[in-house]
Parts: structure tokens; C-alpha cells; sequence
């Protein structure tokens, strides 16, 4: 290995699990530490450990490396890992970047732009432009960034300008990138992805899709390889438009290219420009280490393009998240228990601190079968094992989910969880008579509305008589207050707008009333269940 010293700009299990391979191939490790993530359990995993001022501080970053001795940077996920400019200064610092090429980068993240690289080589795409050259539904998504941030559901034009003006938010407080677009929406589809690895020496290989269609907020919650959605014609129209929209780039390392996918049509969206949370996945169904991969590339090494996958793997998230509103909870682990026998990549350890600013991921869990059968089953019992005690989590959901009829038969899409409600009685899997044909046949009920109306209210008295206190459903910061005391305000009318690792929550008027009091202001960091909003019938 051409690389003595790697420094991991990221935290949390990335960072711990580019460690792991580092230490078994022999390379030292640094880790980096900002000022709120001290003693952090990735740092406890390195070789070496440097304060920085900020995860996203592209030259304390640098200046660290060449401190601890450091040849290479791997920017893992999130954070720097798709910003070309950081990776041109770990280049014209003298260090190896474990990543693409930034002319690449650039093309890739461009939403924008990486739509008209595709086109041009032949890959599929959905209609974008004007809402009204679109229509209804779209999604509104930014044009520089993703991970589910910067984008909204949009059903029809009277919810279209306020969609546009928190898309442009979250976009510019994620990727310092405002630009939004629209695309068509297509609300019960597939989400599949090919995870891609390419050398320097032209070869790009495609190492099996992966189905990731259960989400909440447009973020992934369970991931599986291969997709029970892809057969072998639409598998191979699937890895070709993958490749070619690499090679049509000049790709270098890890990266996933990612698609919509309905029946046996396929839109692709987009290229991913580094290592995905899922990839487990794919190393446990093709049994190679990508990180390993990546850091070989970066050398300067050639792949071998013989590799063909076999058995079924699928991953859980296990988040500090609450199982029923899916909004991300902070805490200290009190205790930990993760299960043998099936793959585990942890962030934390029991004592640790799960912090309000960065992801909430407690843990991975990652079971390979010889079958689909077989992989569920494993991840079940892992499941089954688990104990997180301290801090709420999405443990009851995983559980839920994975006994699920509609994902046992896997048909579960993008809609699932807004089809099927969490925790509540499984719906069976589709078939000949599983929706109405009749016209007197009710379709099933909607699920819940989305998490920016669902608010807990607390009943109160006092001098002034009975109210209903509005309580933050999550840990967060104050962005915006769209009421003053006075005001009267009908049922769902936004109130305040919350800010939590980057993407928002608006809390909204469960009912009509007027304004008694407003408890926060823009910038205060309110912690679950502090009273934001006091209302009066």
C-alpha cells in the first residue's frame, strides 16, 4: 500500500470504519475532532488525533494532515466529501485524495448540469423546467447538494412558493448552493442504485444495484442488494446507463449512481461523487472492502474487473430517532448492546454523547443469507438483540419494518411510509385485489400527515384559563417565527420553523386559535418537548 498515513476528514462510523480497514492494511490513522465532539468514538479508533476548528474547515483540515503526517485525505460522507474545492486543496497541498477527480465532482454535484451529461449520453432522465411545464406532482430539489436535503414534495401550486422558499433554505444551509429545481414526481416508484468503482486506467465497474426505496424525509432507512424490484434486462440497462454516465465524466473511486425506477423504466438522478452510507451492502454481496478499493485507486493501482455478486445482504440504520414522527433525537447512551452474527459498523459506544449538530446514527447492521429469506431472517434476530438505553431510537421501527408483509414480499417503494403508517398494523403485501376496483370500493386511508403538522400539545391552565402549549418535537434551532402574541391562526398555519443537522421542520397549528404567547426566537436552540408556542381556542 503506496499510502503510509490517512487522515479521516469526517467522524462518527465513517470515520471509524475507513479505520478498521486502515489498521488491517497497515496504514496509521488520524482522526479530527471539532470543539463540540471531543472524545467522540470515531477518535477513539485512530492512531492519532487533531482539534479543528470545524468538520467543514477545508484548511484546518489540510494544515492537520501535514501536523500529523498524514500522505492522504478520505473525506467519507457528508460534510467536505462532494465539494471539488476542498478536494483541489488536499491536491495542491501535496496530499493523495481518496476521491474523485474535481472536474468530476463538480459535473456529478451539479444537478443542473449533470442532467445534460446524461442526456447527452443517452442516459434517462424525468422532465424538468417550470412547475407549469412539469406539473403536479413535482419535487423541488437543489441543484448543488443531496442526501435529501433541499427538497420538497410539491402536490399542487398553492403549496409551490413556500416549497421553493425552504428548498432554497435548506439548500443554502447544507451546500452554501441556493439554486432549486423542479422535476416531474413520481410518487410510487422504486429507488435503486449501482455502486460504481473506476480506476485512472479507464476501467469502471459496476458491482451490483442496491434497492433503497424505504425512506423517510427522502433519507434511506433500509437498504438490500441486489433490488427485488430488477430483473436481468432492466439490471443491464441499468449498469450501462450507470457506467456511461461515468465514463462521460472522467470517474475515479467509489461513487453510486442512483435511479428512479417504475416496472422496467428507469430515470436516472444522480451520481453520488463519493463512499455511500449503504455500501456495506454491496462489500457483503460481492465480499470486497471498497474502502481498501478506494484507498488502491488512489495509488495509482488497477481493479480487477472480475467480480460477481452473490447472496443477498440488507442494512438497518439504527438512529437516535423517534420510531413515530422519525425526527431525530440527542442524548447520552447510557447502555449498548449490539448483536453477534451479523455485520455491525457502530458510531457510538455506551456513555457517548449523541449530539444535537451531526447525524444521529447510533449504528449499522448488516445481514448477508445465501437468500432473500435468509438475510431477513438474520437481520431479525439481530434486531431482536439490540438494547440502546438513554436515548430514544428508531429500534421499534427497524423491528417493525422488517416484519412487515408489504417488505417481506418486496414491494415495498417510496411511498411505503407514508402508505403505512409506523408501528401500525402491517397491510398485507399487493396482489390481483390488494387496491379497490369497484367504484364503490373506499380506497385504504391516507397515512398521517408529514412530521411539519404533527406537534404535541400540552393542556395547561392558569389565570387566564385553560390553553394548548405547542412543544418542540425534536432538539433543534430556531430559523424562523411566523406568529406574534395576538395573532389568530387557522389549523396547519405554520408558527415556527426548525433546524436540525441542516434540514428543517416546520411546527404547524394542530387547530385554530389565537396567539397567547411566543416562548422562542429566531437563533434560540430549543431542546424535545420545550414549549415553542402557547395557543387559546
Amino acid at each position: 500500500m503506496a499510502i503510509a498515513a490517512l487522515l479521516v476528514a469526517n467522524r462518527g462510523e465513517i470515520a471509524a470504519r475507513i479505520f478498521r480497514t486502515c489498521a488491517r492494511l497497515g496504514v496509521r490513522t488520524v482522526a479530527v475532532v471539532a470543539p463540540d465532539d471531543a472524545g467522540a468514538y470515531h477518535a477513539r479508533q485512530a492512531d492519532r488525533v487533531v482539534a479543528v476548528p470545524s468538520y467543514l474547515d477545508a484548511a484546518a483540515l489540510v494544515a492537520a494532515a501535514h501536523e500529523a503526517g498524514a500522505d492522504a485525505i478520505h473525506p467519507g460522507y457528508g460534510f467536505l466529501s462532494e465539494q471539488a474545492a476542498f478536494a483541489e486543496a488536499v491536491q495542491a497541498a501535496g496530499l493523495t485524495w481518496v476521491g474523485p477527480p474535481p472536474a468530476a465532482t463538480r459535473q456529478a454535484g451539479d444537478k443542473l448540469q449533470a442532467r445534460a451529461v446524461a442526456l447527452a449520453a443517452g442516459v434517462p432522465v424525468l422532465p424538468s423546467g417550470e412547475p407549469d411545464e412539469v406539473g403536479f406532482p413535482l419535487i423541488v430539489k437543489a441543484a448543488g447538494g443531496g442526501g435529501g436535503r433541499g427538497m420538497r414534495v410539491v402536490e399542487g401550486a398553492d403549496a409551490l412558493a413556500e416549497a421553493l422558499e425552504a428548498a432554497r433554505r435548506e439548500a443554502a444551509a447544507a451546500f452554501a448552493d441556493d439554486r432549486v429545481y423542479c422535476e416531474r414526481y413520481v410518487p410510487d416508484a422504486r429507488h435503486v442504485e449501482v455502486q460504481l468503482l473506476a480506476d485512472a486506467h479507464g476501467t469502471v465497474l459496476a458491482l451490483g444495484e442496491r434497492d433503497c426505496s424505504i425512506q423517510r424525509r427522502h433519507q434511506k432507512v433500509l437498504e438490500e442488494s441486489p433490488s427485488p424490484a430488477v430483473g436481468p434486462a432492466l439490471r443491464a440497462r441499468l449498469f450501462a446507463a450507470a457506467t456511461a454516465f461515468a465514463r462521460a465524466v472522467g470517474y475515479v473511486t467509489a461513487g453510486t449512481a442512483e435511479f428512479l425506477v417504475s416496472g422496467e423504466d428507469a430515470w436516472f438522478l444522480e451520481l453520488n461523487a463519493r463512499i455511500q452510507v449503504e455500501h456495506p451492502v454491496t462489500e457483503l454481496v460481492t465480499g470486497l472492502d471498497l474502502v481498501e478499493l478506494q484507498l488502491r485507486v488512489a495509488a495509482g493501482e488497477r481493479l480487477d474487473p472480475g467480480v460477481e455478486p452473490a447472496g443477498h445482504a440488507i442494512e438497518a440504520r439504527l438512529y437516535a430517532e423517534h420510531p413515530l414522527t422519525l425526527l431525530p433525537q440527542a442524548g447520552r447512551v447510557e447502555s449498548l448492546v449490539l448483536p453477534d452474527g451479523v455485520r455491525v459498523d457502530a458510531g457510538v459506544a455506551a456513555g457517548d454523547e449523541v449530539p444535537l449538530r451531526y447525524d444521529p446514527m447510533i449504528a449499522k447492521l448488516i445481514a448477508h443469507g445465501a437468500d432473500r429469506d435468509e438475510a431477513l431472517a438474520r437481520l431479525e434476530a439481530a434486531l431482536a438483540a439490540t438494547r440502546v438505553g438513554g436515548v430514544t431510537t428508531n429500534l421499534p421501527l427497524l423491528r417493525w419494518l422488517v416484519a412487515h408483509p408489504v417488505v417481506r414480499a418486496g414491494e415495498a417503494t417510496t411511498a411505503f411510509l407514508r402508505e403505512n403508517p409506523p408501528l401500525t398494523d402491517p397491510r398485507p403485501a399487493r396482489g390481483a385485489f390488494a387496491r379497490p376496483f369497484r367504484l364503490n370500493a373506499a380506497e385504504a386511508p391516507p397515512g398521517p400527515p408529514p412530521p411539519s403538522v404533527e406537534v404535541a400539545l400540552e393542556r395547561h391552565g392558569g389565570a387566564a384559563g385553560a390553553g394548548d402549549a405547542l412543544v418542540a418535537p425534536m432538539p433543534g434551532t430556531v430559523i424562523r417565527v411566523d406568529v406574534a402574541e395576538g395573532d389568530r391562526v387557522e389549523a396547519r398555519a405554520p408558527l415556527v420553523v426548525l433546524e436540525a443537522m441542516k434540514m428543517e421542520l416546520p411546527v404547524a397549528a394542530p387547530l385554530a386559535g389565537v396567539v397567547t404567547r411566543v416562548h422562542v426566537a429566531v437563533g434560540d436552540r430549543v431542546t424535545g418537548g420545550q414549549v415553542l408556542v402557547e395557543l387559546e381556542d
